[in-house]
């Protein structure tokens, strides 16, 4: 019975080792499959210090049991003793060193390689720089992406073009966060006292623009931080142009096209428009921008940062938010809304899209 009760809790051991691995289905999750050329490097860093240590285990357990079975006690003679041998001395000295060597050595390169910003630091007479720049603002429970040498400001979906690097600028506008997209590398936090610098590389081998990377909060930040996701589209130079030339020609708000939606418009003019934007540049200063932008809301793919996007999630997201992200700052912010009201603000947001042709 004792032995049974002891693979029982080995059994559950295993189960909770599993679950604890943070194991996901999800496509673009995975740090072990690495899709650029910060996280490949990380990865490759893992695996040399993964060798070495199983290395030195390997050689410490057959020294090890070596000792343990020439060695062992016969008699009551006391076996010579080695103390002062300098050979040996030397060697359990001098091999340790090498190995941290070996280990330090492409760590720190790739620290320094890694912070090296320089490129968004350098400013032409406009004040913008020629590298790709992206202001991360993280906020309780959601995530702010501005461009600002395109004057674009969106939410929630990070849209990157591949095979070039992106320079990120990190704040937060609340307590400390963490951003971290775990396939392409990071993470880095968002502090509120000061801004981090960082940059990545999306792979376009990697990339699937039918498949979105998955973004994490990695510091813990309030109840609902585990709820705290984003995505990430990696495209080609051209289509991310395009995205740029497309929202940079929405001007003022959509107007509605139906009725449904124009009523959903008038509800959200009398109560959303006061913390949520659906123009990409509104003019307005970070501190003022209270929610996520939604000037595309209708292209993206997730509600709330991990919903599916369709309109059933979208009307239970409105009815009642405290129940998908408790904590968030829109539970409270205005009146219960009727089933018609609803209806009509899910038809509009749904509509909120921005066309090719534009």
């Amino acid at each position: 019975m004792k032995r049974l009760a002891k693979w029982r809790l080995v059994s559950l051991f295993a189960l909770l080792t599993l679950l604890l691995s943070a194991c996901s289905g999800q496509p673009y999750l995975s740090t072990l499959q690495p899709a650029g050329e910060v996280a490949q490097k990380q990865y490759d860093l893992m695996v040399l210090s993964t060798v070495i240590m199983v290395a030195v285990m390997a050689v410490v357990a057959v020294i090890f049991v070596v000792v343990l079975v020439k060695y062992r006690r016969k008699d009551e003679k006391i076996p010579k003793q080695v103390e002062g041998n300098h050979a040996l001395e030397i060697i359990w000295t001098v091999i340790p060193i090498l190995l941290i060597l070996i280990i330090s050595i492409p760590t720190v390169t790739a620290i320094f390689k890694f912070a090296d910003v320089d490129a968004m630091e350098k400013k032409n007479e406009d004040g913008t720089s020629d590298a790709l720049v992206v202001n991360v603002r993280a906020n309780l429970y959601w995530w702010e992406f501005e461009y600002p040498n395109e004057k674009i400001v969106t939410s929630q979906e990070l849209i990157v073009p591949t095979d070039e690097k992106v320079y990120f600028n990190l704040i937060s506008s609340d307590v400390k966060h963490s951003f971290w997209i775990p396939a392409v590398g990071g993470k880095m936090d968002n502090n509120t006292e000061n801004v981090n610098k960082f940059w990545l590389e999306f792979d376009s081998e990697k990339a699937d623009p039918n498949q979105l990377f998955q973004g994490r909060c990695a510091e813990l930040c309030g109840p609902s931080h585990a709820l705290m996701d984003f995505k990430v589209k990696a495209i080609a130079r051209a289509d991310f142009d395009q995205w740029v030339t497309n929202m940079q020609g929405i001007e003022e708000a959509e107007v509605a096209t139906t009725d449904l939606a124009q009523q959903g418009q008038e509800i959200f003019n009398q109560s959303c428009i006061g913390c949520h934007a659906v123009t990409p540049s509104n003019g307005a200063p970070a501190e003022a921008r209270l929610a996520p932008n939604l000037t595309n809301f209708g292209d993206r793919s997730i509600i709330a940062g991990y919903l599916e996007h369709d309109e059933e999630n979208l009307k239970k997201w409105l009815a009642n938010p405290e129940t998908f992200k408790p904590g968030n700052k829109m539970t409270g912010t205005y009146g219960e809304l009727t089933p018609e009201q609803l209806d009509a603000l899910t038809a509009y947001l749904m509509g909120l899209k921005v066309q090719d042709e534009k």
